[in-house]
């Protein structure tokens, strides 16, 4: 793609982006949004999402080697949309291949206002930065923007990021945990959001009211995983009859996932004025990730051993004030089941004392292709916009 033809932008011809997609008429807001990445599980779940989002107007989903397919050779579920996948959005100028990106406000397309990206690590960060750099806001559901220090991208993902000068202003897109940087991305001319992965959110939740207090002394976080997280792409270990009745662990020594569990509990920390030696377990967190077989969902289960003596009552507190005015978060006095919140934005989250070993449990479940992914994205998506944070995620979950 090439995009130097015209110059970026001047903060002086920003509008902010809660005036985007406002009807002059007094009707509801319509947000041009595109998607790339469309093809793949959290790509069909943005779709899904956003189709419904009542302030969202849908004018382009990108897939490799796609001409005007209808959405429904690739997603069945979704055919009803009537959509269709190309390989670059409205208003490209045709030179770059998937995954090419659109300029917004080219000749014979609108302005697009968002994009998100749901693309493999280290794909897209050149399109994010051209994006970004014409007012267009990126939500980017990959690992590109995910981590603020470009020297972990060689030692966790395996490249040098292209792009470290836009590291800085990127947002992690947790909102329980930074909403305030998303809020301000209203105002900004540049707009890019790290969309978190999906064992970081469930296990941040689950111990970010620990981290406040101090109280990680010694931490192991077990998770376990549906296949969807996995993806799309066929791999011999993700057939059925490799996943079915089994449970494999995977990502031993360093999943790429601790860097970001890592670099959020030091913010948390950080934010709450303590010293980094408050916290001794969050230097070097033991992760272990499980595939289990189930299609959707994440059980994350934190062992920690505390810093200091903690009853049951001083904990209960620190996750009601935490989390009383959470839209998406809610605290269970009893463990929490991923079926619990199975298609739905919504976190549980269970803290419990045990009195024989002095260590606390802390566990965080979630659909990880939702608040996992595509809703998440779409939570902080509103934010940016100045939207309601709940609009087009009040699906309660599914069951059975």
């Amino acid at each position: 793609m090439t995009t130097t033809d015209e110059a970026p932008p001047t903060e002086t011809a920003f509008a902010p982006r809660s005036a985007c997609g406002v009807d002059p008429a007094g009707g509801p807001r319509r947000i041009r949004v595109g998607i790339i990445g469309a093809t793949g599980y959290v790509g069909g779940e943005l779709v899904r999402l956003l189709a419904r989002h009542p302030n969202v107007e849908l004018v382009g989903l990108v897939g490799r080697e796609r001409d005007d397919d209808p959405i429904g050779t690739v997603h069945p579920h979704l055919a009803s949309t009537a959509l269709t996948l190309n390989s670059e959005l409205p208003g490209d100028t045709g030179a770059g291949a998937f995954p090419g990106a659109g300029v917004p406000g080219s000749p014979g397309a609108g302005p697009i206002d968002a994009v998100f990206m749901a693309l493999p690590h280290g794909a897209g960060t050149q399109v994010a930065a051209d994006l970004a750099a014409r007012g267009t806001a990126v939500i980017d559901l990959g690992p590109d923007f995910r981590l603020r220090d470009p020297h972990d991208y060689p030692r966790w993902y395996g490249f040098e990021h292209p792009r470290p000068d836009l590291l800085d202003g990127a947002v992690y897109g947790l909102p329980e945990l930074h909403r305030a940087e998303l809020e301000a991305l209203v105002d900004a001319p540049i707009a890019i959001v790290g969309s978190p992965g999906c064992y970081p959110t469930a296990t941040l939740l689950a111990l970010a009211p620990l981290a406040r207090a101090g109280l990680i002394g010694d931490l192991v976080v077990d998770a376990k995983s549906g296949v969807s997280g996995a993806g799309r792409e066929a791999k011999p270990n993700l057939l059925f009859g490799e996943v079915n009745e089994s449970v494999s662990a995977y990502g031993i020594g360093g999943h790429r996932h601790v860097a970001e569990i890592e670099q959020e509990l030091a913010i948390i920390a950080l934010r709450e004025g303590l010293d980094p030696a408050a916290n001794p377990g969050i230097d070097a967190v033991d992760f272990l990730p499980h595939l289990i077989p189930m299609t959707r969902g994440i059980l994350s289960a934190c062992h920690v051993r505390p810093t200091r003596a903690v009853s049951q009552a001083e904990l209960d507190g620190l996750y009601e004030t935490a989390y009383r005015d959470e839209p998406f978060v809610t605290v269970v006095a009893t463990p929490p089941a991923t079926k619990h919140v199975t298609g739905s934005n919504h976190v549980r989250v269970h803290v419990s004392l045990d009195p024989r070993t002095g260590r606390i449990l802390a566990i965080g479940v979630e659909d990880n292709l939702v608040k996992g992914a595509a809703g998440q994205a779409i939570q902080a998506f509103n934010i940016v916009h100045g939207l309601p944070e709940t609009a087009g995620l009040e699906q309660l979950p599914l069951a059975p």
